[in-house]
């Protein structure tokens, strides 16, 4: 199983690192994706995607750090590392008055320009790992600005109902799901979730937030439990689980463009 969608740098965890991984391993979970949320946050992952070869890593800045100044055009540089699997996390959060909107979407925009210039050069096309909470309206019409090819969006945490999953389905994108697919005052994210095909549906925790349930409350959420959201999303769909991860794991696989290590 793949975690495709986790934060794992920094002090988000007491026991360490290293005791995140061991129990994700044991729980049966092949692969994570240690997504950045900054410049200095994306030079961790590297760090920690190079020290094990079932951890991969991302470039990008979170729209929630919006409100500080970034060199966006490190990134160019930090995308080429082998173990680098995408652009991200960006995107738009509309949930938080601050940092606001405008300022928001100006962090994107400026993310974006790396992506086309990368891809002007003839660097990897690296998918896009998108947050757009309460905002997918003007994530979907910033995005619709560029020359960036639909299949290489994720949308990732997506939390809309079923009408917006079809307006990202339409693009040829990917939609992940975390915990909050499991939770009961959700029911519009699972009906969404039953609408996104196989070859385009990945799983993923977004921890150290979003534990599923059965064990919604418990802080914080780790890789391990990423089983619980497949287990969820298997059952809607009346799927053993065994087939709903190998469907998953190789969409993440293709997605990202990595093979599991033996």
């Amino acid at each position: 199983m793949i975690d495709s969608h986790c934060h794992l740098t920094g002090d988000r965890y007491a026991d360490g690192v290293d005791a995140v991984l061991d129990r994700a391993r044991a729980a049966g979970v092949r692969g994570m994706v240690a997504i950045a949320v900054d410049i200095p946050d994306s030079l961790a992952t590297q760090a920690l995607a190079g020290a094990h070869d079932d951890v991969w890593c991302t470039a990008g800045v979170h729209p929630s750090e919006a409100g500080r100044d970034h060199d966006v055009a490190a990134l160019a540089d930090l995308a080429t590392n082998p173990r680098c699997v995408a652009w991200g996390e960006m995107g738009l959060d509309g949930h938080w008055p601050d940092p606001p909107l405008e300022r928001q979407k100006l962090l994107l925009e400026s993310q974006l320009e790396v992506v086309m210039a990368a891809d002007s050069v003839g660097a990897r096309p690296l998918p896009l790992v998108l947050h757009s909470r309460k905002a997918l309206a003007e994530v979907l019409g910033l995005l619709g600005e560029t020359p960036i090819a639909g299949d290489r969006f994720i949308f990732h945490c997506f939390t809309d109902g079923p009408d917006e999953v079809k307006k990202v389905l339409q693009l040829g994108s990917c939609v992940s799901f975390t915990g909050v697919v499991t939770y009961r005052n959700a029911a519009d994210v699972a009906a969404a979730s039953d609408l996104v095909p196989l070859d385009q549906l990945m799983v993923e925790t977004d921890s150290p937030y979003l534990t599923p349930e059965p064990l919604r409350g418990q802080r914080p959420n780790q890789p391990a439990n990423v089983v619980h959201v497949a287990r969820f999303l298997a059952a809607r769909r009346g799927m053993s689980l065994a087939d709903f991860d190998a469907a998953t794991d190789a969409t993440a696989r293709r997605v990202f463009g990595f093979s599991l290590p033996h």
